[in-house]
């Protein structure tokens, strides 16, 4: 989908040719259909725009996609990030296991806390995003739905044998997102502790509506808010006890793409990709500090000395004047000189103006550094600006 840049939102460069099929080597075969997921129907019944996203049916809007915007940052969002993969690994030298596969320092993870680490390649690419959490006597694992697949076989490469790697198809998995996502979400659940003990990226087991389920205090908006983790069996009941309360309403992907942008959070398949290493994507804080002095992690060779020296390119924020959006490929340029290409860019419906994300020759990423992007052939001014671009709002320990 492709809206007019006269104030609306580009979603098409993140939506298109996203669909992992997994269809088999046999050249006959067609490309598989979408797959369904537990709250298909519930989103059909309540309007959803479905399009193929990550190899699943999944709602692009319902009332409009500025509007769904707004209402998340003004009230709480709940959204179906179901695609995505839940995995749980377990067993004896599992942390060690964790640790030579992935960049991350697992001996101060506490019980129940999260963290952001990065499944890299041999060259220091970036092949997924991830989020691991301490579960018990293992770890839960939260990868992109476009490249869980994948994910999941290089997992499974580079774990010993003695190691179990499930995938939690039977869970389905939610945001609640929004200043008023803790309001909403507090009256439905119970457990040992209240759910205001939860900071940002602490979780916990929880009762929702009587059901089991993990909630964590973590999202992808900039906004507080919660991830969920409940039976797909119980989905559907689940969503309707949530949306129920006054200040949630459903939200879908366009939404969901406008504020993680406003937030300068990247998204995989467009920021990060296989050949993008950290240093670049300025997502140095997905490699633990242990780590960067150890090394010991796939890519640790090529990524190493990146930190030491610098890398030639680094991802940056571009507020751009007027009204018009930059897309996805678009180049940037210094003078007439091309020294970056966007990689995300939309009209920001909180700021109402037009921002992107891009990657930069290092020279020209200062902040207050005047730069253009070309958009079919017409030159839009844009300088470089740090994010995120609207300011984050977590409930870290410590706040008020």
């Amino acid at each position: 989908m492709a809206l007019n840049c006269t104030g609306m939102i580009f979603v098409s460069n993140t939506y298109d040719n996203l669909g992992d099929n997994h269809a088999d080597d046999d050249v006959e075969a067609g490309p598989a259909a979408p797959l369904t997921l537990p709250l298909d129907q519930w989103h059909r019944t309540r309007g959803g725009r479905m399009v193929d996203f990550a190899g699943y049916w999944m709602p692009v809007q319902f009332e409009g996609i500025i509007a769904e915007h707004l209402w998340s940052r003004e009230n709480a969002g709940f959204f179906d990030v179901s695609h995505m993969g839940q995995l749980y690994v377990s067993g004896e030298g599992v942390e060690a296991a964790l640790e030579a596969a992935l960049p991350i320092d697992l001996s101060t993870l506490p019980l129940g806390g999260a963290r952001y680490s990065l499944l890299l390649n041999d060259e220091g690419g970036i092949l997924d995003d991830l989020m691991v959490t301490r579960w018990g006597t293992g770890f839960h694992l939260v990868v992109n739905g476009a490249t869980k697949w994948d994910d999941i076989a290089t997992l499974r490469e580079r774990l010993p044998d003695e190691i179990t790697l499930n995938h939690l198809e039977d869970s389905a998995l939610f945001a609640l997102q929004g200043p008023k996502a803790f309001e909403a979400l507090e009256p439905l659940v119970t457990g040992e502790y209240p759910l205001s003990a939860l900071t940002f990226m602490r979780g916990g087991q929880f009762k929702l509506g009587g059901v089991d389920a993990w909630i964590s205090r973590s999202g992808y908006t900039g906004e507080d808010g919660f991830e969920i983790s409940v039976p797909a069996e119980n989905a559907a009941e689940l969503a309707d006890l949530i949306c129920a309360e006054p200040q949630v309403k459903p939200i879908a992907l366009g939404a969901r793409d406008s504020l993680r942008l406003e937030a300068g959070l990247p998204l995989y398949g467009h920021d990060m990709t296989e050949t993008v290493d950290p240093v670049s994507a300025d997502l140095l804080f997905g490699i633990n500090k242990r780590r960067r002095s150890e090394g010991g992690f796939p890519g640790a060779d090529v990524i190493l000395p990146l930190i030491a020296s610098g890398a030639q390119t680094r991802r940056v924020g571009l507020a751009i004047e007027g009204r018009m959006a930059a897309r996805e490929g678009a180049k940037v340029l210094s003078g007439d000189t091309e020294v970056g290409t966007v990689t995300s860019g939309g009209f920001s419906p909180s700021l109402e103006r037009p921002i992107a994300m891009a990657y930069v020759a290092t020279d020209f990423t200062a902040p207050g550094t005047s730069l253009s992007i070309d958009v079919r052939g017409r030159k839009l001014a844009a300088s470089v600006v740090p994010m995120p671009f609207v300011p984050h709002r977590y409930h870290r320990k410590g706040a008020a």
